[in-house]
């Protein structure tokens, strides 16, 4: 098989990688979801993914690429998301089963040793991956202004970083749920002789009472039919005037007004990566604010995703010698078009990133914002 090069040297008027005509003709016969499909068969090849895929998703009117809205695969999808609920009963494992049990092995090597958090850092004042976790579970904190004593629920727990760090330093309680078994196993050894509980358990299922409420990137896998309840589910389980902090993945996705590209995108991502996923708008964030649910504060900090993803990408390659093996050279292709990916949508800016506090009720006198 003959691979299409995808990227010529750069011309001396610009620093962006040039885009071979063999690719545009992938993407106008099936978008960028054909596209990741023929990578991964390793039909086509460049050493500058992530500044090919910015070109296209940003629809650089220098390489024109062109998109269709209105595709089989695009029109299926709406369909059947209106007729199913594709998180309702063991759906809402698979996410679980077919990414997060890939291997500890594989995870362990491409984050962060220190906390091995697989969601956004917090870069300010940072210099490397781990400085930016521990500043990410360190804002959170404060941002619930955690107490010695306090009870804590964090929906999505993943190996137990937050709970670990906020037992450890701030003297809570935490229980950590998660769906995935090898993320239960490893985080109950992080967590060992602290005061968390890590429960294997659907969230739809679990009922406590708690002072604060997290939720680190986990509501992404709720699906769009199920976020209300998730919403209900919080706000059944915080106190009175108790805080919910949400880090969430945020997008305008597979509607009227939705950018093709990032549609096309995403429908291989939940193909290939994370089944059934959702990213939730900003009035489905804001929504909750009617049901009992107040905002204290909305944080931004987008870009702070793709220096994320480009950490992540360096320790994948740097780790996958000893990977290769086990995985394969299909899986990593499949991996590096996730990464590089998502990095260029964050560049773009057409996927945002929010830490967002919410209280029950109110809090009394205000809330002071963190930064």
């Amino acid at each position: 098989m003959q691979t299409a090069e995808a990227v010529i040297q750069p011309t001396t008027n610009s620093d962006q990688p040039q885009v071979s005509q063999a690719v545009l003709d992938i993407v106008r016969r099936g978008g960028l979801y054909a596209l990741g499909e023929a990578y991964m068969r390793g039909e086509w090849t460049t050493p500058d993914l992530v500044g090919v895929m910015y070109r296209l998703v940003t629809c650089d009117p220098e390489i024109s690429p062109s998109f269709s809205k209105l595709s089989p695969r695009f029109i299926k999808y709406v369909v059947m998301d209106r007729l199913v609920n594709s998180q309702i009963g063991r759906k809402a494992f698979e996410v679980a089963e077919r990414h997060y049990d890939l291997g500890n092995d594989l995870f362990s090597q491409m984050l962060d040793k220190a906390s091995m958090s697989y969601t956004c850092g917090y870069w300010r004042a940072a210099k490397t991956l781990e400085d930016a976790q521990v500043n990410k579970l360190d804002i959170l904190c404060r941002k619930l202004m955690l107490r010695p004593g306090m009870r804590v629920l964090d929906i999505g727990c993943g190996w137990g970083n937050f709970a670990a760090y906020a037992a450890s330093r701030y003297g809570v309680s935490v229980v950590g749920l998660t769906v995935s078994k090898e993320q239960a196993a490893l985080a109950r050894q992080r967590c060992a002789g602290l005061d968390v509980e890590i429960v294997l358990e659907d969230y739809q299922k679990y009922s406590g009472e708690f002072d604060r409420v997290v939720s680190i990137e986990m509501i992404e896998a709720v699906g769009r039919k199920n976020i209300p309840s998730f919403f209900a589910m919080v706000e059944r389980c915080l106190k009175p005037q108790g805080l919910f902090a949400l880090q969430v993945i945020s997008a305008e996705i597979f509607s009227r007004h939705s950018a093709t590209p990032l549609d096309q995108y995403i429908l291989w991502l939940q193909r290939r990566i994370f089944p059934n996923g959702w990213l939730p708008t900003l009035p489905q964030l804001i929504d909750p604010a009617r049901k009992g649910l107040v905002i204290e504060d909305l944080h931004n900090f987008s870009a702070d995703y793709a220096k994320t993803l480009s950490a992540w990408d360096k320790n994948f390659n740097a780790a996958w010698p000893s990977l290769k093996e086990k995985y394969g050279d299909e899986f990593y292709r499949m991996w590096m078009y996730y990464l590089n990916g998502c990095e260029a949508l964050f560049h773009a800016r057409m996927v945002q990133l929010y830490q967002v506090v919410y209280s029950k009720g109110g809090v009394p006198g205000g809330y002071t914002a963190v930064r």
